[in-house]
């Protein structure tokens, strides 16, 4: 909502802006809460009311600086208040009228900004509602602009209030002048209740017509229920009592010429003519200034969707309770499986799946209780005066049931499930968020244990959050300063032990902690936004490692683990053979080493990207089959070129009849598969015979040499000018 800029006729603008007889400063307490409201309202920390002068804007209430007044040359505001509507800026950092603004540049950095303009009843813009951020914001929606217009007329009709309360302690003529021309309601009456003076706008929101009006007794537009309380309070002030009403400004009902009754806002005055008491009122409709307070109270504390609380009005809750003295259990709520059908069935479905989940929420708790949505599809609960285990555990059970009854929408049935977090609070002021982030591990912790079910939180959470935190910053660190290294096992021929390649194997040369195996971080780095860095690094050094290797051993191979999110990549064909072109390594020199998980997957595209691969000579090895569910389907569709028998079954395959029918069966699977084989975990010569005797031919393990760093290596197997290649021995 763009608003074109419109011509201003400055005199008559300032004409209209001194006849509100503003000062320096608010001394109205209601623009304090309009422009705190208004800066929760859209999340800013600035919001401000203003009035422009010739050379100067005014800042008449405020929240978020300290400035009182700004020349308008620099002022945002002298733009809006040429417009005829809104007027925002969504990056002033980006936009040619504003980027060198001493205002963006210096305090208070404007970078985001949005106003409305504030208009007299004759048309001309004396001031503006605003808000700005020192962050730039993407889109500024219809609602954001209806919200905040809204807000504007809620600002202006306050200083029409004043310019009229003000115009009220004019003569009783010029007061006959304004009542013609206002917008709002004037009411005058003698001390017996008579109407005296009329105006159009009293017609407009009454239904008489001035003629039907003046004479008759003010009771007629009075609300039935107020009836009494009027006419007692005016035969009080006739008779001499204190006036209580006068000065001040009252909301009340009013009735129409119809019968109807309907809400307005009333400023009464009083004064004497000829000795007798006269009284005089402003009124004005306020119908639709409740609904859109009603509206922006909603907005402001409810999800739109479900209608339930959101999660500024949870965390209030919860404080409520637990500084009342009361123990308030948490339990945190997220759908299994929402996603899936939020892609299959269209969000409308998915609106309508958390409206029937708000409403089956609700049916498994008590009224005191309280049911919130606090973003996507969590929902959290806070059970009142409820600290003991048994009961919030009873809850998470009617939860994790009553969510698992069908949804149907459309024709579909749908089952969803749900995960639960649960913390118990306790008495002692405990902050909200504290509560909720305890509640929130404990979640992970049910999605970590399957799903479909609610777990409680305990100390080991948190202190296994905060380690995972601190290893996602030890990644980034050993990213960073390069503190991974690769070493090298040795994969040799098991009828000789001659060398046949290596597979290059990662560790992280830790500051503190030292050189550090990857049992102990290749999980947090594989499940981090590293995972993909660091699997490219370990391809090219490997890669350029091989070619070096190959200059003494010409057929050495070398195998690479991938990790998961390598192989999920549309790109992961071209980096391999990039890396492989990188090193001037032929395609048959590289094998790389997938796990179950990326098998499982079974993606036609990853299948077609391996097979590319496998087809350009690259070789692709299955590592630890034999230990997960792949089944043979799976093994028929992927383009493997070998098995590896996981060193688990080698090491029991000479006390353990299963373990070594396993490896037979596995040698015999490659041999009908038509695919090599290789051993991992050897480290005895009876190991080692027996696998040769069941048909294995390839092996590594420390038998043979543990994991070792490439100059080692390189030593270990005379792969270099200084050293003379050993005759086929065992390393």
């Amino acid at each position: 909502m763009r608003a074109a800029p419109m011509p201003i006729d400055e005199d008559a603008r300032l004409a209209r802006l001194a006849e509100y007889q503003l000062g320096d400063q608010s001394d109205d307490p209601t623009f304090d809460h309009l422009v705190q409201l208004t800066s929760r309202l859209f999340g800013v920390p600035v919001a401000f009311v203003s009035f422009m002068e010739r050379e100067r804007q005014v800042f008449y209430c405020k929240i978020g600086f300290d400035l009182a007044e700004t020349d308008r040359r620099y002022s945002f505001c002298a733009h809006t208040i040429s417009r005829d509507a809104l007027f925002f800026v969504l990056d002033a950092a980006l936009d040619p009228r504003f980027h060198d603004n001493p205002q963006v540049t210096d305090w208070p950095f404007v970078r985001f900004y949005a106003g409305v303009p504030l208009r007299s009843p004759s048309g001309h813009a004396f001031g503006t509602l605003c808000i700005l951020d020192h962050r730039p914001r993407n889109q500024f929606s219809e609602r954001d602009a209806q919200n905040l217009t809204d807000l504007g007329k809620i600002a202006t009709d306050l200083f029409e209030k004043r310019r009229l309360n003000l115009a009220r302690e004019a003569s009783q003529s010029r007061f006959q002048g304004i009542a013609a021309s206002s917008p709002d309601g004037i009411i005058c009456c003698d001390q017996e209740g008579h109407i005296t003076v009329w105006n159009e706008a009293a017609t407009q929101l009454f239904g008489y017509a001035s003629s039907e009006a003046i004479g008759q007794s003010v009771d007629i537009i009075v609300s039935r229920r107020a009836a009494g309380a009027h006419n007692m309070g005016m035969m009080r002030v006739v008779d001499g009592g204190a006036p209580r009403l006068i000065g001040k400004t009252i909301e009340l009902p009013a009735r129409h010429k119809d019968g109807t009754e309907f809400p307005i806002e009333l400023s009464l005055s009083m004064w004497c003519e000829d000795g007798r008491t006269a009284f005089g009122s402003i009124v004005r409709d306020i119908r639709e200034r409740r609904a859109n307070e009603e509206q922006l109270f909603s907005l402001a504390h409810h999800d739109p969707l479900t209608a339930l609380p959101n999660r500024m009005v949870l965390s209030n809750r919860i404080s409520e309770a637990t500084q009342g003295g009361q123990a308030a259990s948490i339990l945190v709520i997220d759908l299994d499986g929402f996603k899936e059908v939020n892609d299959a069935l269209g969000h409308s479905a998915g609106d309508q799946l958390l409206q029937m989940t708000a409403k089956r929420l609700l049916d498994c708790v008590r009224p005191t209780d309280t049911v919130a949505r606090i973003g996507g599809d969590e929902f959290a609960v806070v059970l009142v005066a409820t600290p003991d285990l048994t009961m919030a555990s009873r809850i998470a059970a009617l939860i994790l049931t009553t969510i698992a009854v069908p949804f149907a929408i459309d024709d579909e049935v749908i089952n969803l499930g749900a995960s639960i977090g649960i913390a118990l609070g306790s008495t002692d002021n405990e902050a909200a968020e504290d509560l909720l982030s305890r509640a929130d591990l404990a979640l992970y912790r049910a999605k970590g244990d399957g799903r479909n079910c609610f777990r409680q939180f305990t100390p080991d959470l948190k202190q296994t959050a905060l380690n995972k935190r601190e290893s996602r910053e030890d990644l980034h660190r050993a990213t960073e300063n390069g503190e991974f290294v690769i070493f090298y096992q040795p994969q040799v021929h098991l009828s000789d032990g001659t060398l046949i390649g290596a597979e290059a194997l990662l560790r992280w040369q830790h500051p503190k902690h030292g050189l550090l195996s990857p049992a102990t971080f290749i999980s947090n780095l594989e499940n981090s936004r590293y995972a993909a860095e660091v699997g490219a690094w370990v391809m090219s050094q490997a890669c350029l490692q091989a070619a070096e290797w190959r200059r003494y051993a010409p057929d050495f191979r070398i195998g690479v683990n991938l990790f998961g999110v390598q192989s999920r990549s549309s790109a992961l064909a071209k980096r391999v053979l990039d890396a492989l072109s990188a090193a001037h390594l032929p395609t048959s020199a590289l094998e790389l080493e997938i796990t179950e998980n990326i098998i499982l997957v079974h993606d036609k595209a990853q299948i077609a990207m391996f097979s590319a691969l496998r087809k350009a000579g690259v070789g692709i090895a299955f590592d630890d089959y034999g230990t997960g569910y792949a089944s043979l389907s799976q093994l028929k569709a992927f383009p493997l070129t070998r098995l590896k028998i996981d060193q688990s079954f080698v090491r029991g395959m000479c006390d353990s009849r299963e373990d070594a029918a396993i490896i037979r069966a596995v040698i015999d699977l490659s041999t009908s598969f038509g695919l090599a084989i290789i051993a991992e975990g050897v480290e005895t010569e009876e190991q080692r015979r027996r696998l040769l005797d069941k048909g294995c031919s390839e092996a590594q393990g420390y038998l043979f040499s543990r994991p070792i760093p490439a100059a080692d290596f390189t030593a270990l197997y005379g792969l270099s000018d200084d050293m003379t290649l050993p005759d086929k021995k065992s390393a």
